[in-house]
């Protein structure tokens, strides 16, 4: 494990990558300060190839240049957890969903609560949009970062939500 930082407009970011087998660095965490995992379990290592492709593509972000991460991610945990994942994968970019929405899309409809622990559980802030998951109503719930920084990202990306 590695991991690096990267300043945002929403404080600074933790970088997360480890080493794939016969794959290279894969990005497996971005979280804000005071989030994940403790960095003394890991070595720091800033000039990673990776790192360095993660800050250029979160620049272009904020700067509205970009709408699709590429860099190479792999995140680990239940299975559950895992098809969860994948799904809020494929929520574009100014696009949001709710967690009902999720739980459907996955074969799930009554399992939106569930869902909404496993997209509270999501290792890569922003890269994976745990942002664009609203209630059913349309209205802000639940980001790991607060969300004064959902509404930021939400409004960065041009989605309509319901304010309380």
């Amino acid at each position: 494990m590695r991991w690096g930082e990267a300043a945002s407009p929403l404080g600074p970011l933790t970088l997360w990558a480890d080493r794939l087998p016969g794959a290279g660095w894969a990005l497996c965490g971005i979280h804000y300060e005071g989030k994940g995992p403790a960095r003394e379990a890991a070595k720091r290592e800033e000039e990673l190839p990776l790192f360095r492709d993660v800050r250029r593509e979160l620049e272009e972000y904020w700067a509205g240049e970009r709408r699709e991460f590429t860099v190479r991610w792999e995140v680990r945990g239940t299975p559950f957890r895992e098809q969860v994942w994948a799904a809020l994968a494929g929520v574009g970019y100014g696009e949001t969903v709710s967690y009902g929405e999720l739980a459907r899309e996955i074969g799930r409809p009554r399992a939106a609560r569930q869902v909404g622990q496993a997209v509270g559980a999501n290792p890569l802030s922003i890269v994976l949009g745990c942002h664009r998951v609203l209630g059913a109503d349309g209205s802000l719930t639940g980001y790991g970062g607060g969300l004064e920084r959902k509404r930021w990202l939400l409004r960065l990306e041009g989605c309509r939500f319901r304010e309380d």
